[in-house]
């Protein structure tokens, strides 16, 4: 079955955009659970429908197009956050609405045939994923990872304690900034294995599932894109051999492996507590967002 999977030019690219949608929606999606940003996701990838309905309509590739709005419509909300007296879940919400919106009416106003290929685009599709998607999903990812490794102790600090990262100097709008415009990067990366509608569970199930088991930032997060990149090529792969939604069978797939990680943990805890008892308070474990 291997061999037929790889010897297949689209499940090659495929394969390809579900390594770099595994590694990249977690990476960025601890950053994000530790905000209790959790819903980022889900409100980026409604706004960037508009940008994949704008593609249609432009007759440009969808991915660019997507990435540019999704950005923007990220800088935006930030944007509110700070100077706004709207609070950040309101303008999550009108990113959320907004973006449906633009998205169906763009859509409508595209030539015949857009309709079919957007539901690629809001679940995922193995088949559609063209060369171009791929060096496009590449690059993105290439950024994402970049910004979530090489800036991960300025990102931790400012996700944790916004004022104790102010006050060590650390310039806390830029890197809020940031994380939203590489948050909408991550969507339109994970867009065309996963889907705009079901990205945002990616980001979050694998960390929470790797939360289960680590008490450090550090192991999380290899974790978590262990879980993700797992996750994402199971779901790919079945998703050829059985004729399913890849985005589904990845969601799902993250699920069952925060389920058994949870049950997992039940007798983990209670060890960690019988040998925190014996060794005293001192020696106890940190929580998992107190160390890096």
């Amino acid at each position: 079955m291997l061999t037929e999977i790889l010897s297949t030019a689209f499940m090659q690219r495929a394969l390809i955009a579900a390594v770099l949608v595994g590694v990249t929606a977690p990476a960025i999606g601890i950053y994000l659970v530790q905000r209790r940003q959790s819903l980022m996701g889900d409100g980026i990838g409604h706004v960037a429908m508009t940008g994949v309905g704008l593609g249609f309509l432009m007759q440009a590739s969808p991915v660019w197009t997507a990435t540019v709005v999704a950005v923007a419509g990220a800088v935006v909300m930030e944007l509110i956050r700070w100077y706004g007296k709207t609070r950040g879940d309101i303008a999550l919400a009108m990113l959320f609405y907004g973006g449906m919106a633009g998205g169906v009416l763009l859509i409508n106003l595209a030539p015949t045939g857009s309709n079919a290929n957007l539901s690629s685009y809001l679940f995922g599709s193995l088949s559609t994923v063209s060369q171009e998607d791929v060096t496009a999903i590449v690059l993105l990812a290439a950024f994402v990872v970049a910004v979530t490794v090489g800036l991960r102790r300025q990102l931790f600090a400012v996700s944790q304690d916004e004022e104790f990262a102010r006050v060590t100097g650390l310039p806390v709008r830029a890197l809020n900034l940031l994380v939203a415009v590489v948050a909408a990067v991550t969507v339109t990366v994970a867009m065309r294995v996963v889907g705009l509608l079901l990205v945002s569970a990616l980001m979050v199930v694998p960390v929470a599932a790797a939360q289960q088991i680590s008490r450090s930032f550090a192991v999380t997060f290899v974790l978590a894109v262990a879980i993700g990149t797992a996750v994402t090529l199971g779901g790919t792969v079945a998703s050829y051999q059985y004729d399913v939604p890849p985005g589904a069978t990845i969601v799902l797939l993250a699920i069952v492996a925060f389920v058994a990680l949870t049950l997992l943990a039940t007798p983990l805890a209670r060890r960690r507590a019988r040998a925190g008892h014996s060794t005293g308070p001192a020696d106890a474990a940190e929580p998992v967002a107190a160390k890096l």
